[in-house]
């Protein structure tokens, strides 16, 4: 049986009691952020109809969970990206390299036919050793 602590981290957006699950939660030194889109603080979209604003706001969200639980975007060692529009490849891309130009986690970016909202282009989950 596995003892090491879990620290969750949640947000309050209204999808995470609804579902049952943190943004982010910590055991040991592994940690894994959940699907995470590009809502601010008060859970609205911010850049709709612009792929290449959502994943930056999606991005600070994921450093903000990781800031929670005492890791860095350094850190990360996965993400996984899934987009609406595949053609749209290049502006998320522009993103997530601004954001990881040094650290290069493995990746992958995978055409979905829906998020949870209509106005939601990206959604990116991360894993991450501290």
């Amino acid at each position: 049986m596995n003892t090491t602590p879990r620290r969750h981290f949640s947000t309050g957006t209204p999808w995470e009691p609804i579902v049952g699950y943190s943004r982010a939660l910590r055991v040991g030194e592994h940690v894994y952020v959940s699907g995470t889109t590009s809502t601010d603080k008060d859970g609205n979209i911010v850049g709709i109809g612009d792929a290449y604003a959502q994943t930056v706001q999606i991005l600070k969200n994921i450093e903000n969970a990781l800031k929670e639980l005492d890791v860095g975007l350094e850190h990360i060692v996965r993400t996984r990206i899934y987009v609406r529009d595949i053609s749209q490849w290049e502006q998320i891309g522009k993103a997530h390299d601004e954001f990881f130009k040094e650290i290069r986690p493995v990746t992958s970016m995978i055409e979905v036919s829906r998020l949870i909202n209509s106005d939601m282009l990206v959604e990116i989950e991360a894993d991450a050793l501290a």
